[in-house]
């Protein structure tokens, strides 16, 4: 199952997330840093093997999180829906 990862914020010190970026992830860590990979991972993983999460009032399958580096970059991350035929 594919995860889409949207930058909705960033101050990032490093340079490495911009507001707009994006990033599919199927099996391999995007171009994060550890930290925040880190911190979003268990997020990912469990979208990607069905999980709801708490979003909102309700539930879905969908979460948004800030960086550990006092909250620099915020990132929204949702299951990508596809056809069969995608695969």
């Amino acid at each position: 199952m594919k995860i889409k990862l949207t930058v909705t914020e960033s101050r990032c010190r490093g340079g490495y997330c911009r507001k707009g970026d994006t990033y599919l992830v199927e099996d391999l860590c995007p171009p994060l840093c550890h930290e925040f990979w880190n911190s979003i991972y268990p997020y990912v993983y469990a979208l990607q093997n069905g999980a709801k999460l708490d979003y909102g009032n309700g539930r879905g399958k969908q979460f948004d999180a800030k960086c550990p580096d006092g909250g620099r970059v915020s990132i929204h991350g949702e299951v990508m829906e596809w056809e069969e035929s995608d695969h």
